[in-house]
């Protein structure tokens, strides 16, 4: 019998006074319990608009039913045909923007609670599943990989299931690119990343790290030295954006890239960290994306007495996920919106010490339809601040362009691509991810090279 509750079965959480002083998992899963109450939520449509809300094409009502049922392998198995990464999409995808915001179970209350289950059959299958993976049988072809990111690693499975020698160039020294650069470890341990790239590997997927394409090796040398006869470019978009305001080259102004790397990959937080970061006590973080959410999370567990979160439009255009921003404000971060910097203010020592800012008003909508923030008159303040992080975006690295023949890109650095196969205008080089659409989500990264994949499995077949 369908559980007509309206409302999901909350998640078990730590408790924010004590989250934001460590940073182990925030979320701490479903029971088996709780996972069978929330799958009998689902009303198993057969229409299914929550598919046409993921990227990847889970068939997500099939999974829930059999987590009803008690079979949670068999959930995970469901999932795992579409998804590379099953366990990190149900933590850090924005579920309610894509499946859950489809799910009927949304017009008269909560949608079914789909990230939440999906997590629960990851965990579930990394816990139990003692069996050994299947390799396909080797087709003979080989294709490169750049980027061992969401996009990258999402291709590089695919292609390995369909028989293909796949290898993944990284520039650093560990696989998962954003997945384990960018999110804190309080939102996605790092051990389940490992867990995923370990599945990958045990495909055959041959991952090699310290490998800066265009510099250690280029795209043209592995055509014609290494013997690929396909390339996916997964590079992602790590070059940060700043807003050119004066001051930003004063000691304790970083990129949202350069913070979240020190902490998240270099582990700054832990007291023999190779790679410390100063301990400041007022931290201001510009932007209002997941990004900017983790970086003022990340300042607060670090020891920073005062967060704010400082972004130009109001609540309602805040772009980062609704979950992350109420968890944002639980552990204490201030938010300051319909506020713009305009000078970062530095001593003598040349170290930050405030932030010249402007309160703003939205008015008109611009290009996009969004409200256009502008200055209100008179407004001008100084936020007492001794650390700024700038997280207003990134775009791709120019190295690869700069070091590939023939390979188009537009005006903001992102590779050109000609529909939704990924194909570039060079043949057999395909692209995908923050590459070629600037910083977005994981999860339409992830589908981007699973349509890459695809083409690229068509490419060879007829060639």
């Amino acid at each position: 019998m369908p559980n007509m509750s309206l409302v999901k079965n909350p998640m078990p959480a730590q408790e924010p006074d004590v989250r934001n002083k460590n940073f182990l998992e925030v979320a701490l899963g479903y029971t088996e319990e709780m996972a069978v109450d929330e799958a009998q939520r689902c009303l198993n449509c057969k229409n299914m608009p929550c598919v046409s809300g993921c990227p990847v094409n889970i068939e997500i009502p099939a999974f829930i039913q059999e987590i009803a049922k008690g079979n949670y392998e068999g959930a995970y198995q469901i999932i795992s045909k579409s998804s590379s990464l099953p366990a990190v999409c149900g933590r850090v995808c924005p579920q309610e923007k894509q499946c859950e915001g489809k799910c009927v179970r949304g017009i008269k209350g909560e949608p079914v609670g789909i990230g939440r289950l999906e997590r629960f059959a990851a965990d579930y299958h990394i816990a139990n599943f003692k069996g050994e993976v299947v390799k396909p049988e080797p087709n003979g072809k080989k294709v490169a990989i750049i980027g061992a990111g969401p996009a990258g690693l999402t291709c590089a499975g695919d292609l390995a299931r369909m028989g293909y020698a796949v290898t993944v160039y990284e520039a650093l020294h560990l696989a998962g690119g954003v997945l384990v650069y960018g999110i804190p470890e309080f939102r996605l341990p790092k051990s389940i990343v490992q867990k995923e790239i370990d599945n990958l590997s045990a495909l055959g997927v041959d991952v090699q790290t310290n490998m800066v394409i265009g510099k250690t090796i280029t795209i043209d040398e592995l055509f014609e030295e290494n013997g690929f006869d396909a390339c996916f470019i997964g590079s992602g978009a790590g070059l940060p954006r700043f807003m050119n305001i004066p001051g930003e080259n004063l000691k304790g102004v970083y990129s949202a890239n350069e913070f979240l790397t020190r902490v998240n990959l270099m582990k700054a937080y832990k007291e023999d960290s190779d790679t410390p970061i100063k301990q400041n006590k007022k931290v201001a973080v510009v932007g209002g994306g997941n990004v900017a959410m983790d970086a003022a999370r990340c300042a607060k567990r670090l020891g920073a007495e005062e967060v704010y979160i400082v972004y130009r439009r109001g609540e309602e255009e805040l772009p980062a996920r609704l979950e992350e921003v109420e968890h944002a404000k639980e552990e204490g971060i201030i938010f300051k919106l319909l506020t713009n910097p305009v000078e970062i203010i530095g001593g003598e020592d040349k170290f930050v010490s405030g932030m010249k800012c402007v309160e703003m008003e939205l008015g008109e909508p611009d290009a996009s339809g969004r409200r256009k923030p502008v200055v209100k008159a008179d407004s001008e303040f100084v936020l007492d601040v001794d650390c700024v992080v700038m997280s207003i975006g990134t775009s791709p690295n120019p190295l690869i362009k700069n070091t590939t023949e023939g390979l188009e890109t537009n005006s903001h650095g992102c590779i050109v691509t000609k529909d939704e196969s990924g194909l570039t205008s060079r043949e057999g080089v395909y692209a995908g991810g923050d590459a070629v659409t600037g910083a977005a989500t994981v999860i339409s990264a992830m589908g981007a090279g699973k349509n890459a994949a695809k083409a690229i499995n068509e490419y060879l077949s007829n060639k």
